[in-house]
């Protein structure tokens, strides 16, 4: 059930917001489960679940009034949940014109607000 190598290229935004997770297991029952929705890109999501689900599993992440599709390619237990990563099929790609998710952080920006800020101590501490 773990495959943790990052294969995903486009940038990864850290979120929080809760979605409906869909899918079918083994004896192809449906399942729904709240998620976590941890991070998100054009081309992937990563949810918290509190059970596993089989890789290769296709899913559905609704939100809202919408809904991405893709398969699971990883499952790991972290924490007191299971991570899935989950790459969006192909023709189905996040935009955050349909759905910006409650809390949305690009880590990009906190690195360059703290370079930033280190620049600025430094430049204070050169002119004490």
């Amino acid at each position: 059930m773990q495959n943790t190598q990052e294969r995903r290229t486009a940038a990864r935004l850290l979120c929080a917001d809760l979605v409906e997770v869909i899918w079918r297991d083994r004896s192809d029952k449906q399942c729904r489960r709240i998620a976590n929705l941890e991070d998100i890109s054009l081309s992937g999501v990563c949810l918290q679940l509190e059970n596993p689900i089989s890789l290769g599993t296709d899913i559905a992440v609704n939100y809202g009034d919408g809904k991405l599709v893709g398969k699971v390619r990883y499952c790991v237990f972290r924490d007191g949940g299971y991570f899935l990563g989950v790459q969006l099929d192909e023709g189905c790609k996040w935009s955050s014109h349909h759905f910006r998710p409650q809390h949305l952080v690009d880590p990009r920006e906190l690195v360059d607000l703290a370079i930033q800020r280190r620049e600025q101590v430094a430049s204070s501490a050169v002119k004490s």
